[in-house]
């Protein structure tokens, strides 16, 4: 598929509609998670803007600090799978898949090879359901 604004090959409408969602869904979460370290750092020692300037793996020693000391380790778990499966995400590469339809593969750190299917973006953005549902409920509002 084209469109007008590029001449690349691109997946379809709706597979392209499941990436941005997955894209989005993870920076709400991203930002909700800094919003609750800030909201749960009881020392003042965390601010918003070098937060927001760590990757979101770099986010695991404030999640400690805070939120888990506060809860318990379900969220910190969660966004740690939640991380590896959009490291995965971003780190693939566009095939034309068997069915002719262009999508984007990726490989494990085994070196196993699979498709980012739509199965797999609607898992993912699952899971972010889930993360930002515990994220709600720890925050109380």
């Amino acid at each position: 598929m084209y469109e007008s604004y590029t001449r690349q090959s691109l997946g379809s409408k709706e597979y392209r509609e499941l990436l941005g969602t997955a894209q989005m869904v993870f920076n709400a979460n991203n930002a909700f998670i800094i919003e609750n370290i800030l909201r749960y750092d009881t020392n003042s020692f965390y601010n918003w803007s070098n937060l927001m300037d760590l990757t979101s793996g770099g986010l695991r020693k404030p999640i400690k600090e805070t939120i888990t000391k506060v809860s318990n380790t379900r969220i910190a778990r969660l966004f740690e799978k939640i991380i590896y499966l959009r490291n995965r995400l971003f780190h693939s590469y566009q095939i034309t898949d068997k069915d002719g339809e262009q999508r984007l593969a990726t490989k494990e750190e085994n070196g196993n090879r699979f498709v980012i299917d739509e199965k797999w973006l609607k898992n993912f953005i699952g899971l972010n359901e889930k993360l930002c549902l515990l994220l709600h409920d720890l925050r109380g509002f």
